[in-house]
């Protein structure tokens, strides 16, 4: 497509006949006919590699009126990031019919992925996008980061239009949300799970982290789409928040949980692989078993299935549907069972909410002790740190603080920090020690949680060019540390 129509459709003033091949914001991937974008970041100043790109082949750069662009046509605009994402997708189609976005704190990995199960099992090609990669209807691709840079979205969303998937959930993080990283296409509805302490070391105040989120509702989903936002049995007052943005919007609402309008949860009851649940939706009571524990797993369930609701699958398929879950990678994931029969699991949770919610989930279920092991990362929000220690101490009967990923710090402080919310913890420094000591420890009637990593492969130490990724994989660690105890037991 040529440079000149694009910028027309998007709204934006350029000139030039130049046929455009392609878009990047690394100056590395820039070939010839490319339109470049030059952002100022944290730690880097993309107009910096201006000059490099146009030597490249860029045939423009969008970037800051102030930005100096000699030998392409520059595209200047107070807001780089969002021109970009415009103009990028106009170039990238075409993209799935039906699209939508989970944001929160907690819970967005298992809600996209639930979704798009959801819509699977109602025989749609479906995929998600998010933490844990893209998930087609085929195979599973990692992409490294919650929400991929703009370039890569707008990509895979067209790549995934082409292979006929005709659905599509993704996860829309802060960062994302507040960097433009997923503008520009027709989102039918946004689910939005709940809101708490987290990226304060990105954002200012919560009031800041909150803004991000809510330009989902406020300026990214379409004006004629639905907010599914939950309500829990005391609706937080940010999830009430979000309910006014959307009404403000003119989107149509639909809410979700024990205060829930239009999926009300009336009812839920342990069971020894799940939980049985009781709902109300459109004048019709309904109970099924959600084959998930925990009561956050219900929250990510029902939000899902009014994603699902939404897009139009029939109520029938998506309550038969919900009954037929699967857990997602990391999210109270069953790693092993030790030599003495005590089920280990693997979470995520690396919030105080979330490791709150883990053992919450994982509490009905203890008959003895439930043993829990976890740690912080480093060069994040520190002041998250001692509350993850209080919320693990407050609901565990065994604390063992470990590292988690280190990255620039020293791995000592950070457990020191988390340790003045659990003086009483135990501090093992190295994480497959302190695994294989929960493991050990853990009797017949004992549950291990070993959180903070979920899914990820790797431990990350140091930063910068000293950067390093070792391999450490929760649930693999787990099941040998089962083996080793086994064969010392034997």
């Amino acid at each position: 497509m040529k440079l000149a129509k694009l910028c027309d459709e998007a709204g934006l003033a350029c000139a030039g006949d130049a046929l455009v091949t392609g878009f990047a914001i690394d100056n590395r991937k820039v070939a010839p006919g490319t339109v470049f974008g030059a952002f100022q970041g944290l730690q880097v100043n993309g107009e910096d590699f201006i000059p490099a790109a146009i030597e490249a082949g860029a045939i423009a750069v969008v970037a800051r009126p102030e930005a100096r662009v000699d030998g392409a046509i520059h595209i200047a605009d107070a807001m780089p990031r969002r021109a970009f994402a415009t103009l990028a997708a106009r170039f990238f189609t075409p993209v799935p019919d039906h699209i939508v976005a989970v944001t929160g704190t907690n819970g967005k990995t298992s809600t996209v992925e639930m979704t798009r199960q959801i819509w699977r099992m109602a025989g749609h090609r479906a995929a998600s996008i998010g933490t844990l990669g893209v998930t087609t209807p085929d195979e599973s691709v990692s992409t490294g980061l919650t929400t991929p840079d703009i370039v890569t979205f707008l990509a895979n969303l067209s790549g995934l239009a082409r292979e006929g998937v005709t659905h599509v959930a993704y996860e829309a993080s802060s960062h994302g949300l507040a960097q433009f990283r997923n503008e520009g296409v027709p989102v039918m509805a946004a689910g939005f799970t709940n809101f708490s302490r987290d990226h304060l070391d990105y954002h200012a105040a919560m009031e800041d982290y909150f803004a991000a989120k809510m330009r989902l509702f406020d300026e990214v989903i379409s004006p004629d789409a639905t907010a599914v936002v939950w309500m829990g049995a005391e609706a937080s007052e940010w999830n009430a928040r979000v309910v006014d943005h959307a009404q403000q919007r003119g989107l149509k609402v639909m809410t979700v949980g024990e205060a829930g309008e239009t999926i009300r949860l009336t009812g839920r009851e342990p069971t020894q692989l799940g939980q049985s649940l009781t709902i109300e939706h459109d004048g019709t009571s309904r109970t099924f078993n959600l084959p998930l524990i925990g009561a956050y797993q219900v929250s990510n369930a029902l939000t899902a299935a009014g994603l699902a609701l939404t897009t139009g699958i029939d109520a029938s398929q998506v309550w038969d549907a919900v009954a037929r879950l699967q857990p997602v990678r990391g999210r109270l994931e069953r790693a092993a069972i030790a030599p003495s029969d005590a089920p280990i699991y693997v979470d995520y949770a690396h919030t105080p909410d979330a490791l709150e919610a883990a053992i919450a989930a994982l509490r009905p279920h203890v008959s003895g002790r439930l043993i829990t092991v976890f740690g912080a990362g480093g060069d994040r929000d520190h002041g998250k740190r001692a509350p993850m220690g209080a919320a693990a101490a407050k609901a565990s009967d065994l604390v063992i603080v470990t590292d988690d990923n280190p990255r620039g710090e020293d791995p000592a402080d950070i457990r020191r920090q988390v340790l003045e919310g659990a003086p009483q913890a135990r501090e093992i420094g190295g994480r497959r020690e302190a695994i294989h000591a929960a493991v050990a420890e853990a009797g017949a009637q004992d549950i291990v949680l070993i959180a903070g990593k979920g899914h990820e492969t790797g431990q990350i130490i140091g930063s910068g060019d000293n950067m390093r990724v070792l391999p450490f994989d929760d649930v693999e660690v787990a099941r040998e540390c089962v083996g080793e105890i086994a064969k010392g037991d034997a």
